[in-house]
């Protein structure tokens, strides 16, 4: 077999900028204790996953996605008490949901604003649509940055503004004073404010209940989620909410069938059995909360932030080294020291199970 060769000139159709940029990276898990990707680390029971798998042998995989998936909006509307007059958009995760708002409004001169540091596919996918990107720095104890985000929003009119409410990676649920003053001012912009809630089964409050409470001051507000963090991280299913007329446009970019019928059936099967999750939801905050002071009582943590995620963020003399070494001790935790100044030396821990937090707990002491 002879090696294949890339055409120079293929290549060159590709876009600058694409060719500049870094692939998203998975680290590769196998053989390690996987602590690096918030995922739930609690499996169906038995019965419920041999219900499941009964059920998904049942369908039609040779027939196009079809009306089921309003059956799925419907249920998601209802598990999550959307606000009246409300429109749901099913996604990908909310991944392919970020990316299809941006596409939406990507119009000449049109620019996306995030506090930062933050999920990286708000600036992704911002730039990867034409979008302008600008990152507000959140203050040195990661809280929200309200004037410098009030001026950013005068000066640059976004078209979108991204609140992650928890951020991701530092677990912060900003203030919600903080949070409506931004809302409002970019309403006064007529701009659109997109409440990424993922880490919502471990937060103590969402911003839906003030969608409910003031309709008319959240117009300009979609508020996303995922299943990704309420168990099912494998199906990749995402769902934005908001006002009808609003969601609808978004609607129009959407590719055809973006959501299989087997991520359909799986997110229906999960809730109807949400109970299950909550469980599961709630020992993850309780062995959150347990873990928080012992990562602050071990010598060599320089500090650990309050979180309302299923993860931790904590700072070290010494990130690569402390990660480096939970690594030779096959425990992968994730390494964000380098996504922004503000996050130097920084670590990301996920929550797992009592056991997984043991063990993820006695490799950073080895490796501090």
């Amino acid at each position: 077999m002879t090696e294949s060769t890339t055409s120079p000139q293929a290549l060159e159709r590709i876009r600058t900028d694409v060719r500049a940029m870094h692939a998203y990276h998975v680290q590769d898990a196998a053989g390690y204790l996987k602590m690096d990707a918030m995922e739930n680390p609690f499996s169906l029971p038995d019965a419920l996953q041999s219900a499941l798998g009964e059920r998904l042998g049942r369908l039609a995989l040779n027939r196009y996605p079809g009306m089921r998936q309003n059956d799925l909006k419907a249920a998601l509307a209802q598990h999550a008490d959307a606000p009246e007059g409300s429109a749901i958009i099913l996604g990908n995760g909310s991944d392919e949901l970020i990316s299809l708002l941006a596409l939406a409004c990507a119009r000449p001169g049109a620019t996306v604003l995030a506090p930062e540091p933050g999920f990286v596919m708000y600036a992704m996918s911002a730039r990867l649509q034409g979008l302008a990107y600008v990152g507000v720095p959140l203050t040195p104890d990661f809280a929200l940055d309200v004037q410098a985000m009030l001026a950013a929003i005068e000066r640059h009119r976004p078209a979108i503004t991204f609140i992650a409410y928890p951020n991701n990676p530092t677990a912060t649920l900003w203030d919600e004073g903080a949070v409506q003053a931004i809302v409002d001012a970019v309403a006064a912009v007529g701009g659109i404010v997109v409440m990424d809630e993922a880490y919502q089964p471990f937060a103590s409050r969402s911003w839906i209940d003030r969608m409910r409470a003031d309709p008319a001051r959240s117009g300009h507000v979609l508020l996303m989620r995922t299943l990704s963090k309420f168990g099912l991280a494998g199906v990749r299913l995402g769902y934005m909410m908001g006002p009808a007329a609003l969601v609808q446009e978004v609607d129009k970019v959407r590719p055809p069938y973006n959501v299989s019928v087997l991520n359909c059936e799986a997110a229906l099967f999960a809730l109807e059995h949400a109970e299950v999750f909550a469980a599961q939801a709630a020992e993850l905050r309780a062995e959150r909360d347990r873990m928080l002071p012992l990562l602050r009582a071990m010598p060599g943590v320089d500090k650990v932030w309050d979180s309302q995620a299923n993860m931790v963020l904590l700072r070290v003399a010494d990130a690569t080294r402390t990660f480096e070494g939970m690594k030779a001790r096959k425990v992968l935790i994730k390494n964000v020291s380098t996504m922004h100044p503000l996050l130097a030396n920084c670590l990301r821990l996920t929550v797992g199970s009592p056991a997984e937090n043991q063990q993820m707990l006695a490799a950073l002491q080895a490796s501090l």
